[in-house]
This record gives structure tokens, C-alpha cells and sequence, in this order.
């Protein structure tokens, strides 16, 4: 069953892991397990840790959004047992260059909240997009 925009909305808001996808130029969709926090207004931080292992700071998935601001979230929940509680969200994104401030400093504050790992927020930069739609679906009615 198709999920209104609210309650797809509110899944979103209420989960903090799912895939990023954005367009690598050459290769075409580029998927990362990412975590990520929603602001008040709805837009998606995701951030770019000192928490984790990595190569550089600089991240694909920015190159790939500095190339082409477009982005797809996914998220979704799985019963192996009971697939009538199978559903999923998807968030159409566009990346936000240059976030005012205040927005990258309350993503910062919910993604601290939400990790104990971010609890000092150890971010070399929160990526900013907004969520232009959500759809999901829902294998309950509820």
C-alpha cells in the first residue's frame, strides 16, 4: 500500500540509517549506507565523520553531488519472519552547497543526540540536501 507524504515523512524522521545514492559520473548510481538526522524543516544531514577509518575527508558521494546536486535516501524496514511488516521510504533529495549555518548546527545537534559516537560532534562537515518529495510503501495498511 502507498504511504501518505506525511506518514512517509515520519518514518523518515524517525530512522537514522538507510542508502545515499548519488551520480558518480562515470559509473552511474553510487550507493552508501549512510546515517543521517532530519531537521525541523526537513532537510537530510549527513555527516562527514572523524569517527571512521577513511582515505581523506573528502568524500565521493560530495564529489558526486558537487557534479550533479540530485540524491535518492532510502530506507526501509525487513521481517524475514513476517513480511506484512516489510515497508519503505524513499526521499528525493538535492544538495545544499552552502547551508546557512543554524541548519547545519541543528543537524549537528539531532545527529549528536541521536549517536552516542557524535556525542562531541566529530564532524568535518554535515552534508546538507533538501527533500524536494518522499514516497514509500507499506505492506500494512497501518
Amino acid at each position: 500500500m502507498r504511504l501518505a507524504a506525511a506518514q512517509a515523512r515520519a518514518r523518515l524522521a524517525a530512522h537514522a540509517h538507510g542508502v545515499l545514492c548519488t551520480l558518480h559520473p562515470q559509473r552511474g548510481p553510487d550507493p552508501q549506507p549512510v546515517v543521517y538526522a532530519v531537521s525541523s524543516d526537513g532537510h537530510v544531514g549527513v555527516p562527514v565523520d572523524r569517527v571512521k577509518p577513511k582515505t581523506s575527508s573528502r568524500l565521493q558521494r560530495e564529489a558526486n553531488l558537487a557534479a550533479d546536486p540530485r540524491g535518492t535516501l532510502l530506507i526501509e524496514h525487513w521481517e524475514l519472519a513476517d513480511w506484512s511488516r516489510l515497508w519503505w521510504v524513499r526521499a528525493d533529495l538535492r544538495h545544499v552547497p552552502d547551508p546557512p549555518s543554524p541548519l547545519t548546527d541543528e543537524l549537528a545537534d539531532r545527529l549528536a543526540d541521536r549517536f552516542a559516537q557524535y556525542a562531541q560532534k566529530p564532524f568535518h562537515r554535515i552534508l546538507v540536501c533538501r527533500v524536494e518529495a518522499v514516497t514509500g510503501w507499506s505492506a500494512a495498511s497501518t
